[in-house]
C-alpha cells in the first residue's frame, strides 16, 4: 500500500495520513474518495476527542473517624445531638453536600456532631429510618430523632435549619 500523490486527499484523523484509491471515477471529485488509515489497529479508545483521561475530584471530607458497636450506641453516648447524613457515593447532590458539612461543622463544632452514613453499606440503618432519597438528614437528641429532611442546601440554610430544631427540641 501507498500513498497517491496525484490524487488530493483530505487529512484524516490518524495524524495526517490517508491513503485514497487511484481510480478516474474517484479522482473526478475530490468531495468522494475513499481514505484508508496507515495504523491497523483501531479500537474505540483510539478516538478519544481529548488525550487528557477525565479523572474524577472528590472533595476532601475532615472525618474523625470512631468505633461503636452498634449505631444506636453511638447515639446515645453522643454528649452533644449528632447530625445524621444519609449518602451514596454515586448520589450527585450527596457529593456536593460533603464540603458543604465540613463548613457545617466546623461553624457548630461546639452544638453538634455531623455523623455520614453509607448507605449501600448500612442498608438495615437506611431502613430503619426509611430513607428513600438522598442525602437524607437527621437529627438525633438523646438516641431519638428530632427533625428531618431531604436533598441539598447551601451551608448559612443548613446551619439555619440545625439551629431552629436545636432550640424547638431545648423548649
Amino acid at each position: 500500500m501507498t500513498a497517491v500523490a496525484s490524487t488530493p486527499s483530505v487529512a484524516s484523523a490518524n495524524l495526517g495520513r490517508s491513503i485514497s484509491l487511484d481510480s478516474p471515477k474517484l479522482a473526478s471529485s475530490s468531495s468522494s474518495f475513499l481514505r484508508f488509515p496507515l495504523h491497523r489497529s483501531l479500537r474505540p479508545c483510539n478516538l478519544r476527542v481529548s488525550s487528557a483521561p477525565r479523572r474524577r475530584i472528590l472533595p476532601v471530607v475532615k472525618a474523625m473517624k470512631q468505633t461503636f458497636s452498634t449505631f444506636d450506641e453511638m447515639l446515645e453516648n453522643s454528649d452533644k445531638p449528632v447530625l445524621v447524613d444519609f449518602y451514596a457515593t454515586w448520589c450527585g447532590p450527596c457529593q456536593i453536600m460533603a464540603p458543604i458539612l465540613n463548613q457545617v461543622s466546623d461553624a457548630l463544632n461546639d452544638k453538634i456532631q455531623v455523623v455520614k452514613i453509607d448507605t449501600e453499606k448500612y442498608p438495615s440503618i437506611a431502613d430503619r429510618y426509611s430513607i428513600q432519597a438522598l442525602p437524607t438528614f437527621i437529627i438525633f437528641r438523646d438516641g431519638e430523632p428530632c427533625d428531618r429532611f431531604e436533598g441539598a442546601l447551601p451551608a448559612d440554610q443548613l446551619i439555619q435549619r440545625i439551629e431552629h430544631a436545636l432550640k424547638a427540641t431545648t423548649q
